[in-house]
């Protein structure tokens, strides 16, 4: 029989990492000199956006993946500013009113700032424009020209009616002609003008003479009227013709030399040119109005207020102040936000717009630059989703009303669209990565480039001196006090804690930046002016403190016996595994007795939480390795033939992970070999068909949780932990634990196989069957071998005895 040792326990030097303070070259953070650091930790994520940088076009856009708390939008921004300063500011952009259809708004682009000056400039042109041209009309110049076309106007009215006086005295009638220009022709008989009323008293022969002469005579004046309405019209004619060659010359003067510093941009000359002929040929709405009669111009007709709303320039967005390439974050990206929307105005009771109204959206303001987006806030608006997919395929963004097909289409406006150059960058998870990629074929068309974030970064020596330079960086940041040598090397020591290995360091940079201000505070709270150690400390116990209420009910319960969990003492059939629970975001861990029954019959061992439905498939599948392990070493020559059950004591609550399979095993062996159990130990560890003891999850709070049971019990100085040697570079265990290994209070045995677990848990040796097919005497399995022999040969008695009967 190969004898076997027994294993020993780790010291407290393998129980966490630790870094010594003298190592780090600076005395405080406040020293730690300012570098972007980052490209080292995150070497993939970095990767993928250099290579974002590079490549144009709406394909290669970039989705971030990590979980929360890793500062996702932190990091892509770190990233992106440095290199988006030294790009090009992007163009301003300009709606203009559409003079040719006003329903079709024109976009112009500017070189960056000159969209504030030419709106500047424009609007006081038009300024200077609308006093100027009323000016010009009160100057001599103007009055002297009009006085000649009113005094031709009235000579040449004054010869037509002399002409039609004229013409009727020589048929003895009177003319007359009154404000309204209508004509009135009276007879004149023995040199008096005969009334109306005086005409019925005429013979008829006469009267009939009289309005025969007097309709021939109507027939000749009215040509001469037309003469002198033409007369009327030519006069208006060349009063509007003096107006607008005014008006030209106003415009040559005010408007030609403000379009001329604009002409290099395209699409401008144009529109300038429609600016000057709608001037000129509206120069009628340049003259003061009396506003007494703005309630009696007919209905559509534009008053002059609204009339000069079109020489408006909608800056639309203005990257005057923009240096470099534009960074956005858009933390609320509805479609209106991220797309950009048209406004409406009420105006008695009815609603309208115009190209003045149309608004920019988040993908207008980082057009040129980049476009962060968090993708669960994006989902939640599906609208935004498939506005920034349809931009993104055509290269434009075209703004739109969003319409309601149920309600009635109101009359709205069309801005051109405008060209987009940007990257967008999406933060999420990777479970949203995938909801993406395999629901929206969209998806991985344009987002082509994954940025995936790791979690945690080795611990070698160069990342150490990297994370210094993080520490130093966030806490300039965030504005705490300087952090003192020790309280720096604390802080990697967490991350460390946080990543559960003693070989790496977490990159969750948040929630060191939230122990950094905690422990700011409480320096400051206790007078201090630096943040040290005992106060880095202090915030961590605090954090735990202020999260961990029921974790201290749960020891409450332990403590009185609630639960029933020996921590002393042996126990047949009996082992204590442990287990963790998540409350929120605070995780402790917890000891359960696994209790196991063994007897006569065919039943098998029977899962008690599977046939409660509280066992999940891993735990389940845990107990088939145990079956599957049963099999392997004592089926051979014979079969297993017994019926038993196993169960955690007091769980009322499901039970997932196989991480107890080791545990669960020793019980049932206990109650096969009939051998008790030293409840002094617990033991965590899932074991495969091969009795190897495999690394589990959460070893520390598992660790940490049976430790606290046992002080609050009075430590023996023989209670310990057994967990899987794999697991030995997990460990970041409280300084308590620590200090109680050291000093031989409490013990934590790493084992490779179920054969060194029961060693410890029971002090016999399990053996290994020899080359008679038999296990050594006073072995663990020679007892175990020997009671299935026993149960198999009971089994077929019982079954044999009832077929007689």
């Amino acid at each position: 029989m190969t004898q076997k040792t027994f294993p020993k326990g780790l010291p407290g030097s393998k129980l966490r990492a630790a870094l010594d303070p003298a190592t780090i070259p600076y005395a405080t953070s406040a020293d730690v000199p300012a570098r972007n650091v980052y490209s080292r930790l995150q070497p993939r994520a970095i990767h993928a956006l250099s290579l974002a940088l590079e490549i144009k076009g709406n394909e290669h856009n970039l989705y971030v993946a990590g979980e929360p708390n890793m500062g996702r939008t932190y990091f892509v921004q770190s990233f992106l500013k440095p290199a988006a300063a030294k790009a090009t500011p992007p163009a301003d952009w300009v709606y203009l009113y559409n003079f040719e259809d006003s329903d079709k708004p024109i976009a112009v682009s500017l070189p960056a700032g000159r969209g504030r000056k030419f709106k500047t400039a424009q609007t006081k042109a038009i300024a200077h424009i609308r006093q100027e041209i009323p000016a010009r009309f009160e100057k001599d110049t103007f009055q002297k020209k009009h006085e000649r076309i009113v005094k031709k106007f009235n000579a040449k009215r004054e010869e037509l009616f002399n002409k039609m006086d004229d013409t009727a005295e020589k048929e003895n009638f009177s003319l007359s002609l009154d404000d309204e220009g209508v004509l009135t022709l009276s007879p004149i008989v023995d040199g008096e003008v005969v009334s109306d009323k005086d005409f019925d008293k005429l013979k008829p022969a006469q009267r009939k003479k009289l309005k025969a002469k007097g309709e021939e005579l109507l027939a000749g004046v009215s040509s001469i009227l037309r003469q002198i309405n033409q007369n009327e019209m030519d006069m208006r004619d060349s009063e509007t013709a003096l107006q607008r060659e005014t008006a030209k010359a106003v415009m040559a003067d005010c408007f030609a030399p403000m379009a001329d510093k604009f002409k290099d941009i395209k699409g401008l000359a144009d529109y300038f040119a429609a600016v000057t002929d709608e001037v000129v040929d509206n120069v009628d709405q340049f003259t003061p109005r009396d506003n007494s009669l703005a309630g009696l111009l007919p209905e559509g007709m534009p008053t002059g207020e609204d009339f000069f709303n079109r020489f408006e320039v909608n800056l639309f967005v203005d990257n005057g102040k923009t240096k470099g390439a534009p960074v956005v974050v858009e933390d609320h990206p509805t479609a209106f936000n991220l797309l950009g929307s048209i406004e409406r105005e009420a105006e008695m009771g009815a609603l309208y717009t115009d190209f003045t109204l149309i608004k920019a959206g988040s993908l207008h303001q980082a057009n040129g630059g980049f476009l962060i987006l968090n993708v669960e806030d994006l989902l939640s608006n599906l609208s935004s989703w498939e506005g920034l997919l349809r931009a993104l395929r055509s290269g434009q963004s075209r703004i739109e009303d969003p319409v309601d097909p149920e309600q009635v289409r109101a009359r709205t406006i069309q801005p051109e669209p405008i060209d987009l150059d940007l990257k967008v960058v999406l933060i999420g998870t990777d479970e949203h990565y995938e909801v993406l990629l395999y629901s929206d074929d969209r998806f991985a068309k344009y987002f082509k480039l994954k940025a995936h974030l790791q979690h945690a970064t080795s611990r070698t020596a160069a990342n150490i001196r990297n994370y210094i330079s993080v520490i130093g960086q966030t806490a300039r940041e965030a504005g705490v006090l300087p952090l003192t040598r020790e309280a720096m090397a604390g802080l990697i020591d967490f991350s460390s804690r946080l990543a559960e290995d003693q070989k790496k360091m977490s990159l969750f940079i948040p929630l060191i930046r939230e122990r950094m201000i905690e422990a700011s505070a409480l320096a400051r709270m206790a007078g201090k002016e630096v943040v040290d150690v005992s106060a880095m400390s202090e915030a961590v116990r605090a954090k735990d403190y202020r999260a961990n209420l029921y974790e201290e009910e749960f020891m409450a319960d332990y403590d009185r016996q609630v639960i029933k969990v020996d921590t002393d003492g042996y126990g047949t059939g009996r082992a204590n595994g442990l287990s963790v629970t998540l409350f929120g975001d605070y995780e402790f861990g917890l000891p359960h007795q696994i209790s196991c029954t063994v007897g006569v019959g065919h039943g098998g061992i029977l899962d008690l939480e599977r046939e409660a439905q509280l066992g999940g498939p891993i735990h389940t599948k845990g107990m088939m390795i145990i079956k599957s392990y049963l099999v392997r070493l004592f089926a051979q020559n014979k079969p297993i033939v017994l019926t038993g059950s196993l169960c955690f004591e007091q769980s009322y609550a499901g039970i997932e992970g196989d991480s107890a399979s080791g545990a669960e095993l020793a019980s049932l062996l206990s109650a096969l070999s009939d051998t008790p159990i030293n409840l002094s130990y617990a033991m965590t560890g899932a074991v495969s068909q091969s009795g190897a003891v495999m690394a589990v999850g959460g070893v520390n709070r598992k660790i940490e949780g049976f430790f606290e049971v046992c002080r609050r019990r009075k430590l023996t100085g023989r209670q310990g932990v057994i967990l899987p040697a794999d697991n030995v570079v997990n460990l970041m265990l409280k300084d308590e634990v620590v200090r109680a290994v050291d000093e031989g209070k409490f013990h934590i045995f790493p084992v490779t196989s179920i054969e060194e677990a029961l060693f410890i848990l029971t002090g016999l040796k399990c053996g290994t069957r020899g080359k008679n097919g038999q296990f050594p005497l006073g072995t663990l399995y020679r007892k175990v071998d020997q009671r299935l022999a026993e149960l198999a040969e009971l089994a077929l008695k019982t079954t044999s005895g009832g077929c007689g009967k």
